[in-house]
């Protein structure tokens, strides 16, 4: 018979296993962005393909995370949160042993696709194995810390290992965190499936989502080179329309749907995917626009940008830490409220930038990463614990695919977006007051997302689900051996 305390300590060095996992996935959406100038010399990259070595693993993450939550629920989410570790890890391998721009591309889009697997799968297994109230809330908490994180960590980890070791190590670092985690996994987390619907796999939903989500991501992160009105980004948004249309049409005739719409009555589930997409539209630029503006207005070094990092990333750290304590005392709604206040705040403040030689490090950058930072905190734990509230076990790989999309989708549609409204100021110009004109008003619009992001958290997360959650959190947690 398991002794309860020993299977309670085996739950959270499970977690420990799992928010591992999960922040090698977050890291490596930004972790090579401090090494593309020495990767496009090493392997021969052009202008216009460069990003892709960015996009082509955040393409494939965001297409297939719905199909990785409902794979998880329906094989096993031990199972495929373990061959989603070692096909990244082996892509990230294969990647650093690239000789040539294609070979490093493709390896970054096996990598997105094992990221897609393990991500939901991840979340669905804490949010299995943390029953709702005070236990989740604190496993959720420190999730939000190593997630919210990552891509921080990422940009100051790759300034180190790009300038000491060399470019491979970005992707090479993933490898024994892969393995390790996979083989350490079966001891440590117990498989879990819904076991009570039929095994039938709904195919025609499954290819309309991944592929409709892959055009979709596709036509926003190619928009900036192609041309908003180009005849490929039109034609891809309407491809992509089309696919989602049909998507949602196969999946309301059928028995099994991948997708079942009914976790949409769910008001607050509805709520917390709206707020998830509006908080990666305005933050997962905000990474991309201050690495920019350290290193071509005030000057900074690959490493040095990345180690400018570290307050934003002990921040984050620190608040989704109180965010958690604080969700169980008084609900997930007034902190995710206050989160989103925080974040427009942080980015409103981030549109004040001034150029060299005036601007600096401590005038510009501290301040407003510090609050922006702390909104993060107190924005993603509350979002991601409402996101998976007062929904069934069984699909739980569903809720936490969901969220994450959102989050990815969101990413991907608000960096298209800024970027558009950035260098439709910048052009070709590299004066710096130029430069810095077009990143603020980027940073404004970002603020506008954040403040979308408060009203619909408003509108749209229910009162009475916050208060239940807070008095579930008040009870006593009971106790596991699971």
């Amino acid at each position: 018979m398991t002794d309860p305390a020993e299977a309670r300590d085996k739950r959270w060095i499970a977690l420990i296993l799992l928010c591992s996992a999960q922040f090698v996935v977050v890291l490596d959406a930004s972790i090579v962005n401090v090494a593309l100038p020495t990767i496009k010399e090493a392997l021969g990259f052009s202008e216009s393909s460069l990003p892709w070595v960015v996009n082509a693993y955040v393409l494939t993450f965001g297409g297939f995370l719905l199909l990785g939550g409902r794979l998880a629920d329906l094989l096993g989410r031990r199972r495929i949160f373990m061959f989603g570790l070692i096909l990244f890890a082996l892509a990230s391998l294969v990647g650093g042993l690239a000789t040539n721009s294609g070979q490093l591309v493709a390896a970054r889009a096996v990598q997105g696709l094992g990221a897609g697997l393990l991500s939901p799968a991840a979340l669905s297994i804490v949010a299995t194995t943390f029953r709702d109230g005070a236990e989740r809330n604190k496993a959720l908490g420190i999730w939000g810390a190593v997630a919210g994180s990552g891509g921080a960590a990422g940009v100051l980890l790759g300034g180190v290992l790009t300038e000491y070791v060399g470019w491979e190590w970005v992707l090479w670092v993933n490898v024994p965190i892969g393995i390790a985690a996979a083989a350490l996994a079966p001891g440590l987390i117990a498989e879990t499936r819904d076991e009570d619907e039929t095994r039938h796999f709904d195919v025609a939903g499954a290819a309309t989502i991944t592929i409709g989500l892959s055009a979709l991501v596709y036509a926003l992160l190619d928009a900036p080179d192609a041309g908003w009105g180009s005849t490929q980004t039109i034609g891809i948004l309407a491809a992509a329309a089309v696919l989602l249309t049909a998507f949602v049409a196969i999946e309301r005739r059928s028995q099994a749907p991948l997708v079942p719409f009914r976790i949409f009555r769910l008001r607050t589930i509805t709520g917390a995917n709206v707020v998830g997409i509006l908080v990666g539209a305005s933050l997962f630029s905000m990474f991309y626009f201050i690495s920019l503006y350290m290193q071509q207005v005030l000057g900074y070094s690959a490493i040095k940008a990345g180690l400018s990092y570290l307050p934003l990333a002990v921040s984050i750290i620190l608040s989704a830490g109180i965010a958690s304590s604080l969700v169980t005392k008084v609900g997930f709604k007034p902190i995710l409220a206050t989160g989103m206040v925080l974040i427009a705040a942080g980015l409103l403040w981030f549109s004040q930038i001034t150029p060299a030689p005036d601007g600096s490090f401590v005038a510009d950058i501290l301040g407003p990463s510090l609050l922006a930072a702390v909104g993060l905190g107190f924005a993603f734990v509350p979002v991601t614990i409402a996101a998976v509230s007062g929904v069934a076990d069984r699909e739980q790989g569903l809720a936490s695919g969901l969220i994450n999309t959102s989050q990815q989708v969101g990413g991907a549609l608000g960096l298209a977006i800024l970027a558009a409204i950035a260098n439709s100021e910048i052009g070709t110009s590299r004066d710096p007051a130029v430069l810095t004109d077009g990143f603020a008003s980027a940073f404004l619009v970002g603020a506008g997302f954040a403040i979308l992001g408060l009203i619909a958290t408003l509108l749209l997360i229910r009162n009475s689900d916050s208060r239940a959650h807070m008095e579930l959190g008040s009870e006593p947690a009971a106790e596991s051996s699971s």
